[in-house]
């Protein structure tokens, strides 16, 4: 298993100008990640793509993920061909870049949209993306994120309903938490899909916490955390990868309360101990 970070560890920075990609991609090297996941919500590609494939190559780092932003729950035809072409611009970015899959989320509940109606965009939209994804010999990978695809059931459903070789399973292991799913029992169900993982982690908390709270559907608090320090038994998921001789990359996605380069870099170094505590 190879340790890759997602640029949305240290999202602040690219937010607030301080960083472009390239410079992510300097900092993730220096902490001693073998690769990175970047994502088009931050991208140029006028910008970007001279100095990312530089910065690769200068880091001697690969690029594991480009990650679209898509959500096909839109209402509009437009809109929902607005996030196919966000897709499209990420396969294009992979190819030009050397990554093998690609991120994809399928979209989240909206006021008067059905699950049911929602899943139909979703459906149509993962099918028309792995399509486009085939021809150029990348695979994408569906994120178990949010309501409508939050549970490993319904990332099994949307993947056997668009019935491609080119979607696949993006596992996020913290994910699972904020819907109430069991990352053990959701990486069971997955297992046969997976091919690229989120090393994400939260951690439960108590009723004084109120910042930067997420809520599960079931109510419960937690907060983001460093993997291995919170409520995933992240070394029993890990054991699990290598046992089903996963050799793909888990990406680093810190989401904690402590400075964003600090709590990634920690997370790299904590994750890298899990990982070879397997190999002993």
């Amino acid at each position: 298993m190879k340790i890759a970070v997602s640029v949305w560890s240290c999202h602040k920075y690219l937010y607030d100008g301080s960083w472009q990609n390239a410079d992510f991609i300097d900092y993730a090297a220096s902490i001693g990640a073998e690769g990175v996941e970047l994502l088009s919500v931050f991208w140029n590609t006028e910008r970007d793509l001279p100095a990312v494939r530089e910065a690769l190559a200068r880091n001697n780092v690969k690029l594991a993920c480009f990650g679209a932003c898509n959500d096909f729950v839109k209402e509009s035809a437009e809109e929902r061909e607005a996030q196919l072409d966000d897709i499209k611009l990420a396969v294009d970015m992979a190819v030009e870049l050397g990554a093998e899959v690609v991120r994809v989320f399928a979209g989240d509940r909206k006021e008067g949209i059905s699950f049911e109606q929602g899943k139909g965009w979703i459906v149509e939209g993962l099918t028309a993306g792995a399509a486009y994804a085939l021809e150029k010999g990348v695979v994408l990978c569906l994120e178990n994120h949010g309501v409508f695809a939050g549970k490993s059931e319904q990332v099994e459903e949307i993947i056997a309903a668009v019935a491609s070789p080119a979607l696949r399973s993006t596992f996020d292991m913290g994910n699972f938490l904020l819907v109430d799913d069991v990352p053990q029992t959701a990486f069971e169900a997955l297992k046969p899909f997976i091919l690229h993982v989120h090393a994400k982690d939260f951690k439960l908390v108590g009723p004084e916490v109120t910042e930067g709270v997420y809520r599960s559907l079931d109510g419960r608090p937690f907060v983001g955390s460093v993997p291995t320090e919170g409520s995933v038994d992240v070394a029993d998921i890990v054991s699990r990868l290598a046992g089903a001789n996963y050799g793909g990359w888990m990406s680093v996605e810190y989401e904690g309360l402590e400075e964003q380069k600090t709590g990634t870099a920690r997370a790299v170094d904590l994750l890298r101990k899990s990982v070879e505590g397997t190999r002993v």
